[in-house]
């Protein structure tokens, strides 16, 4: 009898998870389609890894997005986040400069932090740039899929930022989509469940989003890059 109700909660249990993933993938989906870009003092650009001295192809994609939007005038400066790769001696975000340093952006309109590891400290030290600066409103840049948990970090944080996806997503095949949308699912449900446990008084609360500590362990960095 005890074995069968072990059983009986494991598979409920399960059955619990999966709709949570389910559910969750479906909001990550359908956020995914929508656009806010709209006039804004900044825009934060989420880091994506590094190959050697330029930015990894998901960076790029998310970088050129983000030069866009200031030829454009819709934002006055770039706000371009990441830390080091393993073994790199620049860090993502100072090659990140560079790179849209000769798309022709002025350097007084780029601000870097190179701290963060994972979406949660991208947010986190961006926003310190906004305070200082401040700014009030930011576009948020990444890929489609991983706009909604961006955004929700960063309302999360104080920052009023909208979501503004890249349209050079590298993530185009079914089977790339595919699991970048299963892993931010998984984060996704992740970052909602620790915001729910009871936070200790006095302390600062890490959302860490199981990117563990490696920039490139993300899969918005090389790590999961698709096949166009």
């Amino acid at each position: 009898m005890k074995l069968k109700r072990i059983a009986k909660i494991i598979i409920f249990a399960f059955t619990v998870f999966a709709a949570v993933i389910v559910y969750n993938a479906i909001i990550i989906y359908r956020f995914s389609l929508q656009d806010e870009t709209q006039t804004a003092d900044c825009a934060i650009v989420a880091g994506a890894g590094i190959m050697g001295n330029r930015p990894s192809p998901v960076f790029q994609a998310r970088l050129d997005h983000a030069v866009q939007l200031y030829r454009q005038g819709v934002v006055r400066a770039l706000v371009l986040t990441g830390g080091y790769s393993p073994g790199a001696p620049t860090s993502d975000a100072a090659v990140a400069r560079h790179y849209v340093l000769v798309k022709g952006v002025p350097a007084d309109a780029v601000f870097i932090e190179e701290r963060s590891t994972v979406t949660r400290e991208n947010i986190r030290y961006a926003r310190q740039i906004l305070v200082e600066q401040q700014w009030r409103t930011a576009l948020l840049v990444s890929d489609p899929l991983h706009m909604r948990r961006m955004k929700s970090i960063a309302c999360d944080s104080g920052i009023d930022g909208k979501s503004s996806p890249t349209p050079f997503t590298r993530y185009r095949s079914r089977l790339s989509q595919a699991r970048f949308l299963l892993s931010e699912s998984l984060y996704y449900s992740g970052y909602r469940l620790w915001g729910l446990l009871p936070q200790e008084p006095g302390k600062h609360r890490d959302h860490r989003d199981a990117h563990n500590v490696k920039p490139n362990a993300d899969p918005h960095h090389i790590g999961l890059l698709n096949k166009p």
